[in-house]
């Protein structure tokens, strides 16, 4: 561990990044057995899904540190090296927040014994790495049926998500956390007929259905759904008001579950929500970086969820740059951005930047977009007009947009 320890600190000083994936890497070539270890004695909370991990394991790790100190992968390194990582920097720590890639949930689940798992969504990505969705969901739900002792905190309106949670062995709370994007699970993930959605939720004639919240949002006492103002998050015993400093109805589905994993650990609900209202970025995202004459917002979007989620945040008319890599973190892969419906972007300034600036082009061409293509993101900024700008990257462009926008200022 202090090996570990030791070469994640010279990663950080020779500027090559925050060290917790090499210095976790090094501790389990040493001790394949660490994460288990650091884990014992622990309370720990998984948090995974396709998208919003990170801000609700954020979210999560805040409302408990409201009751003491709280180890925590804020950076994002979220295998079992980012794990290890994260354990051995705060080992006074008696609860752990974990974010973990969803391939990755059934082995570190089965070393860490988590008292809970958050589950929020589960859809296409990577699929290079990944495969399809529904053999990622098989092998979750196969991890979660050997955890009898494992709270499953997971999202009712994903039927991806409930088919994977519906093989629980421990208890399951069901929280009403949406579900924009539904094109994964047109045919029931359990028998593959087509599923049947209304206004009253989705089910399956094999039995397969949308189960009854334990958790959900209302406005103003009503059940209204996923609204700014006068946000409540509501049990049938209690009612808490939910004010959050980031933007989107997706966060506040994310701030939803982030609660229901705070009073699984006995946070009261107030202190988590004002725990959670607090946050007003995540590791970059939602933040505002002034660059000369142009203000960027920064958003991350990496698939076609992500994307359906993000297309409610931009403002009208707004220009707009788009970043796309495809490295191994991002998955190599660029055909999902022919899933993504990018004409509800309407008429706006707009460029196509990144290391697949051109797949990017092609894509924007065929939706009828007039646009600039630039690889470089800064001199794409150079031909959008000045004042706010709307920036969505997907992974790797994220990150290294952000260094370059700190190196430049």
């Amino acid at each position: 561990m202090r090996a570990g320890l030791a070469v994640a600190k010279l990663s950080r000083w020779a500027g090559r990044g925050s060290g917790s994936i090499i210095g976790g890497r090094v501790t389990l070539a040493m001790q394949p057995d660490a994460l288990r270890r650091l884990s014992a004695g622990r309370r720990v909370v998984l948090v995974s899904g396709t998208n919003g991990k990170t801000t609700t394991s954020h979210m999560v790790a805040a409302a408990l540190r409201t009751q003491g100190a709280v180890a925590h992968n804020s950076s994002g390194s979220n295998m079992a090296d980012g794990a290890v990582a994260a354990l051995a920097e705060d080992r006074g720590a008696g609860r752990a927040v974990l974010e973990v890639d969803e391939l990755h949930v059934a082995s570190v689940a089965r070393q860490s014994r988590p008292v809970a798992i958050v589950l929020l969504n589960l859809s296409r990505d990577q699929l290079d790495r990944a495969s399809e969705v529904r053999k990622t969901a098989a092998t979750i739900g196969s991890a979660l049926a050997e955890l009898p002792d494992t709270t499953v905190i997971a999202n009712a309106d994903d039927p991806m998500t409930v088919w994977a949670a519906d093989q629980a062995a421990g208890k399951v709370v069901w929280v009403a956390a949406g579900a924009a994007w539904r094109e994964d699970t047109l045919t029931c993930p359990r028998c593959g007929r087509v599923m049947s959605w209304s206004a009253v939720g989705w089910r399956c004639e094999c039995g397969l259905a949308q189960p009854k919240p334990d958790w959900w949002l209302s406005e103003d006492g009503d059940d209204a759904g996923l609204t700014e103002a006068g946000t409540e998050a509501r049990t049938d015993k209690s009612a808490t008001p939910l004010s959050i400093g980031l933007p989107g109805q997706f966060n506040r589905a994310n701030a939803l579950m982030a609660l229901a994993a705070a009073d699984h650990e006995r946070v009261p609900a107030g202190e988590a929500a004002e725990a959670i209202g607090r946050l007003d970025n995540v590791a970059g995202r939602y933040s505002s970086v002034t660059l000369g004459a142009r203000t960027l917002r920064l958003l991350l979007a990496k698939n076609p969820a992500g994307w359906a989620a993000t297309l409610s945040m931009l403002t009208p008319g707004r220009p707009l740059l788009i970043v796309v890599n495809a490295r191994e973190a991002d998955g190599r892969d660029t055909s999902w951005l022919w899933d993504v419906d990018f004409a509800a972007l309407g008429e706006r300034p707009l460029a196509a930047s990144g290391e697949r600036a051109a797949d990017l082009g092609v894509r924007l061409s065929y939706a009828d977009l007039a646009h600039h293509t630039a690889p470089d993101p800064l001199e794409a900024l150079t031909e959008l007009p000045e004042g706010e700008v709307d920036v969505v990257a997907n992974y790797t462009a994220f990150y290294a947009l952000r260094r370059r926008l700190g190196a430049a200022r």
